[in-house]
């Protein structure tokens, strides 16, 4: 009988260096706001996740970017779950970490925006999820990287992206898909979807 190696059609990855930039991983991508001088400051992240079920919420960033500084200073931050169709937008507002950014702030100050009522909090523009989150602690450590969570303090989702039964549910995706993020460097927007086979009386 011919027996297969578990690991013959497997390549030997340096842990050294950067694993990441040799496979393909799905990821969310959302526009972190933070507050910055006399303004505010946007930008796109894709490390970010939900801190178990309840209101908690954090994503990677590192301590040379002005995100980081901006939250460690005025101790908040916001999220925005962009759309499909607003990838440009994610996109403009990544030009200030470019090398050459001349006219980047001009450029960031044209993405539609929204404030809350209480003019503290910045989100992009008809997203579909906007989160205003107060910090809750910055773990350091990642080598040149860093946690930065927040408490949910105060949530809105579109009417369109709510749901509200277990029925339904692929027609809604469809009719107003998700963006993903594809690290690294590609994205899609999903619309087609399964139930997850989940085991009988699974429990979260």
């Amino acid at each position: 009988m011919n027996v297969k190696e578990p690991f013959k059609d497997f390549i030997s990855l340096n842990v050294k260096e950067s694993i990441w930039e040799h496979f393909y991983t799905v990821a969310p991508l959302v526009v972190i706001g933070t507050k910055e001088n006399n303004g505010f400051d946007l930008a796109p992240k894709h490390m970010v996740t939900p801190l178990g079920f309840s209101d908690f919420f954090g994503f990677v960033c590192t301590p040379r970017h002005n995100t980081y500084q901006n939250i460690k200073k005025h101790l908040r931050f916001s999220v925005s779950f962009v759309k499909p169709d607003q990838i440009l937008l994610s996109s403009l507002a990544a030009i200030p970490r470019c090398a050459v950014n001349n006219f980047s702030k001009d450029i960031t100050d044209q993405i539609p925006t929204v404030m809350n009522q209480d003019q503290t909090a910045i989100f992009i523009e008809d997203s579909y999820v906007m989160l205003d989150c107060r910090l809750h602690k910055i773990i350091d450590g990642f080598d040149d990287y860093s946690l930065i969570t927040g408490k949910i303090e105060n949530a809105l989702v579109h009417k369109n992206y709510k749901i509200v039964s277990d029925k339904g549910q692929q027609k809604q995706i469809y009719d107003h898909p998700l963006l993903a993020y594809i690290a690294q460097g590609r994205f899609a927007s999903i619309k087609e979807t399964l139930s997850y086979p989940y085991p009988k009386d699974f429990q979260r």
